[in-house]
């Protein structure tokens, strides 16, 4: 049974293991630096269906269908998810035809990290053996939901982010081995005020600091006992304000922190201006790059604390501010050199 430790902190004591995991993603997304990672790359933005929400759809179940593929046709005895669209249907239509139980979730673009943290806690209290945790969004239904339809041609500032086209899931077992999570620190729900929808990053990255403070003060760690801590997503503008918040916390995060956002695209080149975001963005990257890394030795503990701009269609037109949340959870790779 997981065990509290300091205030937010829970250890997990059964460490739920890596089985497998999937990445699905849009050409624009194929086309970045982590290209090689996916598993598979559309070039049909429609992914052959008639609308943008229904193409969501189907990504997401082809990401679920590719994962229980690579664990040798293991079924989940559990699947958790969400995605970005209303009443989470993206998510809800692409597992309503597989007989597990399913766990809708909304942490916005933390859904990764809290469908990992809850799957963690729930296998770690002996009431699943497996459980599936996945989630994506699709650029185009989402600038549809909370912008304006691509038709209409807007400008986006400099701090706005291109919501990923990307799906990712996760698969998780006891007594699996590997990669194994190991403690899990949930969020706060933090509002630094911030009411510019095209600046999520900003939004987010006090949630962060505040999680990551949280984990550090519960494990007695800090950066020097991670070899990578990536926050997803808080984009070029978030990861700076972030780096500049830890550091007057009194922390040097140096080059181990890393943010999802920053990741996927070639800022450069690929005119995404601050970055990635969207639960697709921190779910690819960290099954297409972070768990594939770890698994060939190039880190053996990282702390993965997805970040998530908690608001609505309804919030932002009302001029409401946007809260932010951060979720993380720890990952490391038994074996290493880790004690």
């Amino acid at each position: 049974m997981a065990k509290r430790i300091g205030k937010r902190t829970l250890a997990l004591e059964t460490q739920p293991g890596v089985v497998s995991y999937a990445s699905v993603v849009g050409g624009k997304e194929g086309a970045g630096p982590l290209r090689k990672g996916f598993d598979e790359v559309s070039l049909d933005s429609y992914f052959g269906q008639d609308s943008w929400e229904k193409a969501e759809t189907t990504m997401l179940s082809r990401c679920v269908d590719r994962c229980i593929e690579k664990a040798g046709g293991l079924r989940p005895g559990g699947i958790l998810g969400g995605d970005l669209l209303n009443q989470c249907v993206s998510s809800a239509f692409a597992v309503k035809d597989r007989a597990a139980p399913y766990l809708g979730l909304y942490g916005a673009c933390s859904t990764m990290a809290e469908g990992l943290a809850l799957a963690g806690l729930l296998l770690d209290g002996g009431g699943f053996s497996s459980l599936l945790a996945f989630t994506g969004s699709h650029f185009c239904a989402a600038e549809r939901q909370y912008r304006f339809p691509l038709e209409y041609g807007g400008q986006r500032t400099p701090s706005s982010q291109w919501t990923v086209t990307g799906a990712g899931a996760v698969l998780l077992a006891r007594d699996c081995g590997g990669l194994e999570l190991t403690h899990v620190t949930p969020g706060r729900v933090v509002d630094a005020g911030i009411t510019d929808a095209n600046n999520m990053g900003a939004a987010m990255a006090p949630a962060a600091c505040d999680t990551i403070l949280a984990h550090f003060d519960d494990t007695g760690r800090d950066f020097a006992d991670y070899d990578a801590v990536f926050t997803g997503d808080l984009g070029a503008v978030g990861h700076d304000i972030l780096q500049d918040m830890l550091q007057k916390e009194g922390l040097s995060p140096g080059l181990k922190y890393l943010d999802c956002g920053v990741l996927i695209y070639d800022l450069v080149t690929q005119d995404v201006h601050a970055g990635g975001s969207g639960c697709g963005c921190s779910a690819s990257v960290l099954a297409a790059h972070i768990l594939p890394a770890m698994e060939r030795g190039v880190w053996g503990r990282v702390l993965f604390a997805g970040t998530g701009a908690l608001m609505s269609p309804l919030s932002c037109q009302q001029g409401c501010s946007i809260p932010g949340v951060c979720h993380a959870v720890s990952i490391e790779r038994r074996g290493s050199y880790w004690v």
